[in-house]
Protein backbone atom coordinates (compact mmCIF):
# COMPACT_ATOMS: atom_id res chain seq x y z
CA UNK A 1 0.00 0.00 0.00
CA UNK A 2 1.55 3.47 -0.67
CA UNK A 3 2.95 5.05 2.37
CA UNK A 4 0.62 8.59 3.35
CA UNK A 5 2.42 11.36 2.54
CA UNK A 6 1.01 13.60 5.92
CA UNK A 7 0.94 11.26 8.91
CA UNK A 8 0.34 13.05 12.29
CA UNK A 9 0.32 11.02 15.78
CA UNK A 10 -0.47 12.23 19.01
CA UNK A 11 -0.26 15.66 17.95
CA UNK A 12 -0.49 17.83 20.89
CA UNK A 13 -0.81 22.13 21.22
CA UNK A 14 -1.36 23.57 25.08
CA UNK A 15 -1.49 27.19 25.32
CA UNK A 16 -1.02 28.72 28.79
CA UNK A 17 -3.03 31.36 29.81
CA UNK A 18 -3.25 34.18 32.15
CA UNK A 19 -5.80 35.39 34.90
CA UNK A 20 -6.52 37.17 37.70
CA UNK A 21 -8.14 35.30 40.55
CA UNK A 22 -8.62 37.70 43.19
CA UNK A 23 -4.83 40.11 43.55
CA UNK A 24 -3.05 36.60 42.31
CA UNK A 25 -2.12 35.72 38.60
CA UNK A 26 -2.92 32.28 37.94
CA UNK A 27 -2.49 29.99 34.43
CA UNK A 28 -4.41 27.83 33.16
CA UNK A 29 -3.93 25.40 30.44
CA UNK A 30 -6.11 25.33 26.86
CA UNK A 31 -5.52 22.22 25.21
CA UNK A 32 -6.24 22.87 21.75
CA UNK A 33 -5.72 20.03 20.30
CA UNK A 34 -5.14 16.95 22.66
CA UNK A 35 -3.38 13.81 21.05
CA UNK A 36 -4.86 13.56 16.93
CA UNK A 37 -3.16 11.04 14.86
CA UNK A 38 -4.35 11.49 11.12
CA UNK A 39 -2.94 10.04 7.92
CA UNK A 40 -3.56 11.56 4.08
CA UNK A 41 -2.27 10.22 0.65
CA UNK A 42 -1.60 12.28 -2.42
CA UNK A 43 -4.47 13.81 -4.35
CA UNK A 44 -7.07 12.59 -1.50
CA UNK A 45 -9.02 15.24 1.07
CA UNK A 46 -9.58 15.12 4.48
CA UNK A 47 -12.44 16.87 5.65
CA UNK A 48 -11.76 18.30 9.45
CA UNK A 49 -15.00 19.03 10.98
CA UNK A 50 -16.55 20.33 14.20
CA UNK A 51 -18.08 23.33 16.42
CA UNK A 52 -15.96 26.38 16.62
CA UNK A 53 -13.06 26.17 19.22
CA UNK A 54 -12.55 22.17 18.45
CA UNK A 55 -8.74 22.58 17.68
CA UNK A 56 -8.93 22.55 13.91
CA UNK A 57 -7.75 25.83 12.63
CA UNK A 58 -5.19 24.92 15.12
CA UNK A 59 -4.52 21.56 13.97
CA UNK A 60 -3.79 22.96 10.13
CA UNK A 61 -1.25 25.52 11.23
CA UNK A 62 0.65 23.05 13.64
CA UNK A 63 0.50 20.32 10.72
CA UNK A 64 2.09 23.16 8.63
CA UNK A 65 4.69 24.52 11.61
CA UNK A 66 3.05 27.96 11.39
CA UNK A 67 2.78 27.08 15.39
CA UNK A 68 4.91 24.72 17.51
CA UNK A 69 3.42 21.46 18.59
CA UNK A 70 3.51 21.00 22.37
CA UNK A 71 4.26 17.42 21.54
CA UNK A 72 3.98 14.54 18.60
CA UNK A 73 5.04 13.61 15.51
CA UNK A 74 4.87 14.98 11.80
CA UNK A 75 5.20 13.33 9.11
CA UNK A 76 5.56 14.33 5.39
CA UNK A 77 6.78 13.13 2.54
CA UNK A 78 8.40 10.54 4.57
CA UNK A 79 10.30 12.97 6.81
CA UNK A 80 9.89 13.71 10.35
CA UNK A 81 9.27 17.87 10.16
CA UNK A 82 8.61 18.15 13.74
CA UNK A 83 11.52 20.10 15.02
CA UNK A 84 12.55 21.26 11.68
CA UNK A 85 14.50 24.88 11.82
CA UNK A 86 15.89 27.51 9.57
CA UNK A 87 16.59 26.29 5.59
CA UNK A 88 15.37 22.95 6.20
CA UNK A 89 12.02 23.79 7.10
CA UNK A 90 11.76 26.44 4.41
CA UNK A 91 12.73 24.01 1.82
CA UNK A 92 9.77 22.19 3.01
CA UNK A 93 7.28 24.59 2.91
CA UNK A 94 7.91 24.89 -0.27
CA UNK A 95 5.49 22.20 -0.84
CA UNK A 96 3.14 23.14 1.60
CA UNK A 97 0.54 25.89 1.28
CA UNK A 98 -2.36 27.46 3.04
CA UNK A 99 -5.76 28.71 1.75
CA UNK A 100 -7.15 31.42 4.90
CA UNK A 101 -10.85 31.21 5.36
CA UNK A 102 -11.51 35.37 5.28
CA UNK A 103 -9.46 35.84 1.69
CA UNK A 104 -9.72 40.20 2.38
CA UNK A 105 -8.14 39.58 5.08
CA UNK A 106 -5.10 37.42 3.85
CA UNK A 107 -4.29 39.30 1.40
CA UNK A 108 -1.90 42.62 1.85
CA UNK A 109 -4.09 45.48 1.02
CA UNK A 110 -0.57 47.50 -0.41
CA UNK A 111 0.40 44.74 -2.57
CA UNK A 112 -1.33 43.77 -6.27
CA UNK A 113 -2.31 40.72 -6.90
CA UNK A 114 0.59 39.99 -9.30
CA UNK A 115 2.97 40.88 -6.61
CA UNK A 116 0.77 38.80 -3.71
CA UNK A 117 1.19 34.99 -6.29
CA UNK A 118 4.62 36.11 -7.33
CA UNK A 119 5.85 36.15 -3.67
CA UNK A 120 6.48 32.59 -2.89
CA UNK A 121 8.01 32.16 -6.40
CA UNK A 122 10.55 35.15 -5.42
CA UNK A 123 11.07 33.52 -1.61
CA UNK A 124 11.12 30.11 -2.95
CA UNK A 125 13.52 31.22 -5.76
CA UNK A 126 11.52 29.22 -8.13
CA UNK A 127 11.55 32.22 -11.21
CA UNK A 128 15.10 33.15 -12.05
CA UNK A 129 13.74 36.80 -13.48
CA UNK A 130 11.15 39.47 -13.46
CA UNK A 131 9.85 38.40 -17.18
CA UNK A 132 9.48 34.93 -16.22
CA UNK A 133 7.56 35.11 -12.88
CA UNK A 134 5.48 37.71 -14.72
CA UNK A 135 4.70 34.77 -17.07
CA UNK A 136 4.05 32.34 -14.61
CA UNK A 137 1.76 34.64 -12.34
CA UNK A 138 0.02 35.08 -15.45
CA UNK A 139 -0.70 31.39 -15.96
CA UNK A 140 -1.53 30.54 -12.19
CA UNK A 141 -4.22 33.66 -12.69
CA UNK A 142 -5.42 32.21 -15.47
CA UNK A 143 -5.73 28.46 -14.19
CA UNK A 144 -8.13 30.03 -11.19
CA UNK A 145 -9.98 32.11 -13.46
CA UNK A 146 -8.78 35.54 -13.68
CA UNK A 147 -7.77 37.42 -16.66
CA UNK A 148 -4.15 39.14 -17.27
CA UNK A 149 -5.64 42.57 -16.04
CA UNK A 150 -6.24 40.69 -12.37
CA UNK A 151 -2.21 41.15 -12.19
CA UNK A 152 -2.50 45.00 -11.61
CA UNK A 153 -5.23 45.38 -9.38
CA UNK A 154 -5.19 45.64 -5.88
CA UNK A 155 -7.30 43.61 -3.59
CA UNK A 156 -10.24 45.59 -2.67
CA UNK A 157 -11.40 46.09 -6.07
CA UNK A 158 -12.27 42.42 -6.68
CA UNK A 159 -15.29 40.59 -4.85
CA UNK A 160 -14.84 38.17 -2.65
CA UNK A 161 -14.98 35.24 -4.38
CA UNK A 162 -12.22 36.75 -6.84
CA UNK A 163 -9.51 36.99 -3.90
CA UNK A 164 -10.10 33.87 -2.53
CA UNK A 165 -9.01 32.96 -6.29
CA UNK A 166 -6.12 35.42 -5.91
CA UNK A 167 -5.32 33.14 -2.30
CA UNK A 168 -5.74 29.87 -4.35
CA UNK A 169 -3.50 30.87 -6.94
CA UNK A 170 -0.79 32.16 -4.21
CA UNK A 171 -1.35 28.47 -2.46
CA UNK A 172 -0.67 26.95 -5.89
CA UNK A 173 2.30 28.85 -6.88
CA UNK A 174 4.78 27.07 -5.75
CA UNK A 175 3.52 23.52 -6.81
CA UNK A 176 2.76 22.19 -3.32
CA UNK A 177 1.64 18.38 -2.36
CA UNK A 178 -0.52 19.65 0.87
CA UNK A 179 -2.75 22.61 0.89
CA UNK A 180 -5.02 23.50 4.15
CA UNK A 181 -8.13 24.83 3.45
CA UNK A 182 -9.02 26.88 6.68
CA UNK A 183 -12.86 26.90 5.80
CA UNK A 184 -11.93 28.61 2.35
CA UNK A 185 -15.98 29.40 1.66
CA UNK A 186 -17.21 30.37 5.14
CA UNK A 187 -16.75 33.87 4.41
CA UNK A 188 -18.08 33.93 0.49
CA UNK A 189 -21.86 34.07 -0.53
CA UNK A 190 -23.50 30.92 -1.16
CA UNK A 191 -23.87 31.80 -5.04
CA UNK A 192 -20.19 31.46 -5.33
CA UNK A 193 -19.26 28.87 -2.91
CA UNK A 194 -20.00 25.92 -5.69
CA UNK A 195 -17.47 27.92 -7.94
CA UNK A 196 -15.07 28.27 -5.40
CA UNK A 197 -15.45 24.32 -4.77
CA UNK A 198 -15.53 23.23 -8.15
CA UNK A 199 -12.07 25.28 -8.86
CA UNK A 200 -10.49 23.49 -5.75
CA UNK A 201 -11.48 20.08 -7.02
CA UNK A 202 -10.52 20.20 -10.47
CA UNK A 203 -6.65 21.66 -9.30
CA UNK A 204 -6.37 18.65 -7.08
CA UNK A 205 -7.43 16.53 -9.57
CA UNK A 206 -4.93 18.21 -12.70
CA UNK A 207 -1.86 18.98 -9.92
CA UNK A 208 -2.45 15.34 -7.58
CA UNK A 209 -2.58 18.23 -4.64
CA UNK A 210 -3.62 16.59 -1.14
CA UNK A 211 -6.29 18.39 0.61
CA UNK A 212 -6.73 18.80 4.64
CA UNK A 213 -10.54 20.37 4.20
CA UNK A 214 -11.45 22.55 7.35
CA UNK A 215 -15.24 23.22 7.61
CA UNK A 216 -18.35 23.49 9.48
CA UNK A 217 -20.17 23.62 6.14
CA UNK A 218 -20.87 19.33 6.11
CA UNK A 219 -23.09 19.42 2.73
CA UNK A 220 -19.25 21.07 1.09
CA UNK A 221 -17.47 18.22 3.49
CA UNK A 222 -19.79 15.80 2.09
CA UNK A 223 -19.42 16.60 -1.84
CA UNK A 224 -15.12 17.25 -1.64
CA UNK A 225 -13.85 14.54 0.17
CA UNK A 226 -12.76 11.29 0.36
CA UNK A 227 -12.37 10.48 4.16
CA UNK A 228 -13.66 12.66 7.11
CA UNK A 229 -12.22 13.56 10.90
CA UNK A 230 -14.82 14.44 13.33
CA UNK A 231 -13.23 16.67 16.41
CA UNK A 232 -14.52 17.41 19.69
CA UNK A 233 -12.63 19.49 22.04
CA UNK A 234 -9.35 18.88 20.56
CA UNK A 235 -9.58 14.94 19.99
CA UNK A 236 -10.64 12.87 16.98
CA UNK A 237 -13.55 11.47 18.13
CA UNK A 238 -15.10 9.41 14.75
CA UNK A 239 -12.70 9.07 10.92
CA UNK A 240 -14.37 7.43 8.19
CA UNK A 241 -14.60 7.50 4.45
CA UNK A 242 -17.18 9.90 3.70
CA UNK A 243 -20.39 7.80 2.52
CA UNK A 244 -19.59 5.61 5.68
CA UNK A 245 -19.30 8.10 7.39
CA UNK A 246 -23.07 10.28 6.46
CA UNK A 247 -24.48 6.71 6.19
CA UNK A 248 -23.78 5.23 9.52
CA UNK A 249 -22.48 7.84 11.98
CA UNK A 250 -21.73 6.21 15.14
CA UNK A 251 -21.06 8.54 17.62
CA UNK A 252 -23.48 10.78 18.95
CA UNK A 253 -21.78 13.82 18.80
CA UNK A 254 -21.19 12.77 14.84
CA UNK A 255 -25.24 11.89 14.81
CA UNK A 256 -25.91 15.77 15.99
CA UNK A 257 -23.91 17.50 13.39
CA UNK A 258 -25.11 15.72 10.45
CA UNK A 259 -28.95 15.80 11.81
CA UNK A 260 -28.02 19.85 12.20
CA UNK A 261 -27.69 20.07 8.19
CA UNK A 262 -30.57 22.11 6.57
CA UNK A 263 -32.15 20.04 4.31
CA UNK A 264 -34.64 21.96 1.90
CA UNK A 265 -37.71 19.66 2.68
CA UNK A 266 -40.50 21.39 5.01
CA UNK A 267 -41.62 18.10 5.53
CA UNK A 268 -38.62 16.49 7.52
CA UNK A 269 -38.70 15.69 10.72
CA UNK A 270 -35.60 15.52 12.66
CA UNK A 271 -34.67 12.72 14.00
CA UNK A 272 -31.58 13.31 16.11
CA UNK A 273 -33.04 15.28 19.05
CA UNK A 274 -31.06 18.67 19.89
CA UNK A 275 -27.84 18.71 22.28
CA UNK A 276 -28.55 19.42 25.75
CA UNK A 277 -26.20 20.61 28.15
CA UNK A 278 -23.67 23.43 28.05
CA UNK A 279 -20.16 23.21 25.88
CA UNK A 280 -17.34 22.31 27.94
CA UNK A 281 -14.17 24.56 27.61
CA UNK A 282 -11.03 22.92 26.26
CA UNK A 283 -9.57 24.23 29.31
CA UNK A 284 -11.73 22.41 31.58
CA UNK A 285 -11.52 18.69 30.12
CA UNK A 286 -11.75 16.33 33.24
CA UNK A 287 -11.74 12.63 33.19
CA UNK A 288 -13.51 10.70 31.27
CA UNK A 289 -15.69 11.23 28.45
CA UNK A 290 -15.26 14.69 27.05
CA UNK A 291 -18.90 14.46 25.15
CA UNK A 292 -20.43 12.56 28.24
CA UNK A 293 -22.07 16.19 29.44
CA UNK A 294 -23.98 16.20 26.36
CA UNK A 295 -24.60 12.61 25.35
CA UNK A 296 -28.01 10.88 25.44
CA UNK A 297 -26.02 7.50 26.12
CA UNK A 298 -23.37 8.61 28.69
CA UNK A 299 -23.50 5.70 31.29
CA UNK A 300 -20.89 5.57 34.09
CA UNK A 301 -18.17 3.75 32.49
CA UNK A 302 -17.99 7.73 30.64
CA UNK A 303 -17.44 9.27 33.79
CA UNK A 304 -14.01 7.24 34.58
CA UNK A 305 -13.04 6.00 31.49
CA UNK A 306 -11.75 8.35 28.23
CA UNK A 307 -12.70 6.05 24.87
CA UNK A 308 -9.79 5.49 22.90
CA UNK A 309 -10.17 5.90 19.14
CA UNK A 310 -10.72 2.23 17.56
CA UNK A 311 -11.27 0.42 14.40
CA UNK A 312 -14.84 -1.29 13.87
CA UNK A 313 -14.03 -2.45 10.83
CA UNK A 314 -13.30 -0.69 7.72
CA UNK A 315 -11.42 1.98 8.26
CA UNK A 316 -14.60 2.74 10.35
CA UNK A 317 -12.98 4.79 13.58
CA UNK A 318 -14.70 5.96 16.64
CA UNK A 319 -13.90 6.92 19.98
CA UNK A 320 -16.91 5.93 22.36
CA UNK A 321 -17.87 3.00 24.83
CA UNK A 322 -20.93 2.65 23.07
CA UNK A 323 -21.48 3.50 19.39
CA UNK A 324 -24.08 3.18 17.40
Amino acid sequence: MQEPLLRVEGLRKHFPVQYRSGFRTQIRVVRAIDGVDLTLHAGTTLGLVGESGCGKTTTGRVILRLVEPTAGRIWFDGADITHLRGPALTSIRRHLGIVFQDPMASLDPRMTAGAIVAEPLRVHRIVGSRKEAHERVLDLLAQVGLDAGAANCYPHEFSGGQRQRIGIARAIATHPKLVVLDEPISALDISIRAQILNLLQDLGERMNLAYLFIAHDLSAVRHVCHRVAVMHLGVVVELAETADLFATPLHPYTRALIASVPVPDPQRRRTVPPLEGDVSSVGEVAAGCRFRARCPVARERCATEEPQLRDLGSGHFVACHFPG
